[in-house]
């Protein structure tokens, strides 16, 4: 064979090779380990909490940045988010086994920095803490 036809075979076969490494994140039912967010997070409660003028904003933030991949009821089945591996998390959960500083550490940093899914983008300079702390006011009525 000519070295041009090895080196595409053995791209293809290391290309097979990490993706099959990489697996998809559907686990069916497996425990979610959760890093602690930084000290900088640590303890972060959502002064909006509660309030329905920021729960109604939050709504409104919520479709324009959130809906397309969590779905409009925050059940990870929004249409953008169909291809993504893993699926995005569903939100009417998250509220159960994640403190609110950890919720809000990984809207602002983005999935990639809590050891979550790099396909969760950060919102940090796109949305400001205000922005994302209504945001997770509204996501709690989810619940």
């Amino acid at each position: 064979m000519k070295k041009t036809t090895w080196v595409v075979l053995s791209v293809l076969i290391l290309s097979a090779v990490l993706l099959a490494a990489c697996g998809g994140g559907g686990g069916g039912g497996a425990t979610i380990t959760r890093k602690d967010p930084p000290s900088e997070y640590a303890g972060k409660t959502n002064p909006f909490a509660g309030q329905q003028a920021a729960i109604d904003e939050g709504k409104t933030l919520y479709t324009q940045n959130c809906e397309s991949c969590h779905g409009a009821k925050g059940e990870g089945d929004g249409p953008a988010g169909a291809a993504l591996d893993p699926k995005p998390a569903n939100l009417r959960n998250a509220d159960k086994d994640a403190t609110e500083a950890y919720m809000f550490w990984v809207v602002n940093e983005g999935g990639a920095a809590a050891g979550r899914s790099a396909s969760m983008a950060s919102y940090k300079g796109i949305l400001s803490e205000d922005e994302i702390w209504k945001i997770l006011a509204y996501v709690k009525t989810l619940q």
